[in-house]
């Protein structure tokens, strides 16, 4: 399969590991947007949102059970998460992942990341 994050995963791909389970990897974004932008991925090769169903949906369970436990680890008890599903909602990589992004206090909307309310 020629997918990134599946290459992350398997260490084929370099990245800075932030949590990893069975279920689970967590890495940093290359290009963050807030102070904390971690990427949440399940290891099982999931398109997008609309892939999942009633025979992979509890490893979706699983990524927000490691998004609680990375939040804890760095500190944070506010954060987002973020999916985008599909090309027009500018998704880039077809293997369903979260963007935790936190450490700053947040509005509401993209633009506002990094600013105050």
């Amino acid at each position: 399969m020629d997918c990134l994050f599946c290459k992350i995963i398997a260490g084929e791909i370099p990245s800075t590991k932030v949590y990893e389970d069975e279920y689970v990897y967590s890495f940093k974004d290359i290009a963050p947007i807030a102070p904390v932008h971690n990427l949440i991925i399940p290891k099982q090769h999931i398109c997008c949102a609309n892939g999942v169903d009633e025979s992979n949906s509890a490893v979706v369970g699983k990524v927000f059970e490691a998004a609680a436990k990375i939040a804890k680890a760095e500190g944070m008890e506010s954060y987002r998460i973020i999916n985008n599903c599909g090309e027009d909602a500018g998704q880039t990589v077809f293997h369903l992942h979260f963007h935790m992004v936190g450490g700053v206090k947040m509005g509401w909307g993209p633009e506002s990341l990094g600013k105050t309310e």
